[in-house]
């Protein structure tokens, strides 16, 4: 007799179901912008940056084409350029030091919290010198890192700080939202983020008046009325649609916030117990909430670990296998000298498990099941 063993297929992230419970404001939005034909800054452009300003709390919001020209355009406005350095943890997506070599400056890397995985701050003052422009802490898998003692460094040192929030929009830092907790902050819309749209997409957020306004030239190929050109700019505006789409999302944002947050806490609670077989849980710290991009844990043996999972359906994912500086197009700017040696560990051990807000009670439990079995 033959037997058929049934595997349950689970999301890593459910686009799906979102979209589902959110499909009538969406696909009204969606046919709104076609019925006027504004596809570029149209109305919706206006509406979703005075909607994500007033979510932040702070005066300024600019959509961009993605959460990198977000931070280019952030570093172009501050004039960082050829010959400045731009200190970034070593540990996050290759985005952030991306941005910094493609304005002409060079990305210092400086390892991180072994808790967090954000910007070891008590590292931070050595890495200053007359050629520092700016600071890009990242807030990673959600949670951000001690903004208070990075400003405090950065103000002595008359530095910007830039908050790559792409993965913490939502989250706060002492009451404070990401995004509002520095000179400048950038996060992204690509979809698989907390708040994502239907393509790539992103934002900048500022009290600065002037500096927004310079951000919103460059926006626009660096024009400041139709055909005047007087800043060197990029093309980086965000489609009125994705705009569109991302105001039904941002009204039930906070809904979902709890639900990541409430499965976060099941997660930490359900393998409590495995840390006695060498893995590592999340930790948010004191005064912070995280808004969960990720639910990250470290195992001993990642890759027996990851076939496992992936025997019993169970999709992970790792972010990343690699740090920064040792990413091949990036060494050359690496300092042979400098520890980056929490961040080289993360990038061996961290692996990532399904996190969404539309988690379904029994995924969740194979889930956790499928961890013990794959950890026993």
């Amino acid at each position: 007799m033959a037997y058929t063993y049934f595997i349950m297929k689970i999301p890593f992230i459910d686009l799906k179901s979102q979209y589902q419970v959110l499909k009538p404001e969406i696909d009204q939005a969606i046919q709104k912008v076609l019925d006027h034909g504004q596809y570029i800054l149209g109305p919706e452009v206006t509406e979703c940056e005075k909607a994500l300003a007033q979510f932040v709390g702070c005066k300024h919001a600019l959509a961009v084409a993605s959460g990198t020209d977000a931070a280019v355009i952030a570093l172009m406005a501050l004039g960082v350029g050829p010959g400045d350095e731009v200190i970034v943890p070593a540990f996050s997506f290759i985005a952030t030091a991306e941005a910094v070599v493609l304005v002409g400056a060079t990305p210092v890397f400086i390892d991180v919290e072994k808790d967090t995985y954000n910007l070891d701050a008590t590292k931070l003052e050595a890495l200053i010198n007359k050629n520092t422009k700016a600071i890009m802490p990242v807030s990673l898998y959600g949670q951000t890192p001690d903004m208070d003692a990075i400003n405090a460094i950065a103000n002595k040192h008359k530095l910007p700080v830039i908050e790559d929030a792409a993965q913490s929009f939502g989250g706060t830092y002492k009451g404070k939202k990401s995004c509002n907790l520095s000179t400048i902050g950038v996060t992204s819309f690509f979809p698989a983020k907390p708040l994502g749209c239907y393509g790539d997409g992103g934002a900048i957020f500022t009290n600065d008046a002037a500096l927004n306004d310079k951000m919103s030239k460059i926006r626009v190929h660096g024009q400041s009325a139709r055909y005047y050109h007087d800043m060197i700019g990029v093309n980086g505006r965000l489609d009125t649609l994705q705009c569109a789409i991302l105001m039904p999302k941002l009204k039930k944002f906070p809904w979902e916030l709890e639900q990541r947050d409430r499965l976060a806490k099941q997660y930490n609670e359900a393998f409590k117990d495995l840390t006695t077989k060498g893995v590592v849980l999340p930790q948010v710290k004191a005064e912070r909430f995280s808004a969960w991009a990720q639910y990250t844990i470290e195992v001993p043996e990642r890759d027996k670990f990851q076939k496992r999972m992936e025997e019993a359906g169970v999709p992970t994912s790792v972010h990343y296998p690699r740090t920064m500086a040792d990413q091949p197009a990036y060494t050359h700017f690496r300092d042979p000298n400098q520890d980056l040696s929490v961040s080289e560990h993360a990038a061996l051990h961290v692996v990532s498990l399904p996190m969404h807000p539309y988690m379904e009670a029994d995924h969740f439990q194979h889930i956790v099941k499928s961890v013990k079995s794959a950890l026993g």
